[in-house]
């Protein structure tokens, strides 16, 4: 390949990482914990803990794409 088209690009780069680190949070958060429900509580227990955690990192994804959507408004204005 040429190293031309492999140019290091930092935003690039930047977002690659942000997801993979909250994917990476995300699924970690999902096996563990919902392990150690299991383990202490039982199955039913840990079906219910992975609805409330996916639940809540729908939230969360809902809350980062507004804030996307208001950072690009606001870059747009600023051009």
């Amino acid at each position: 390949m040429n190293k031309k088209n492999r140019s290091f690009n930092p935003r690039r780069h930047w977002q690659q990482t942000q997801v993979r680190l909250i994917v990476g949070g995300i699924l970690t958060l999902l096996v563990v914990g919902g392990g150690l429900v299991w383990a202490f509580y039982g199955q039913a227990a840990a079906l219910t803990a992975a609805a409330c955690l996916l639940a809540a990192g729908g939230v969360m994804g809902l809350l980062w794409l507004i804030l996307a959507v208001l950072e690009r408004w606001v870059k747009e204005d600023e051009d």
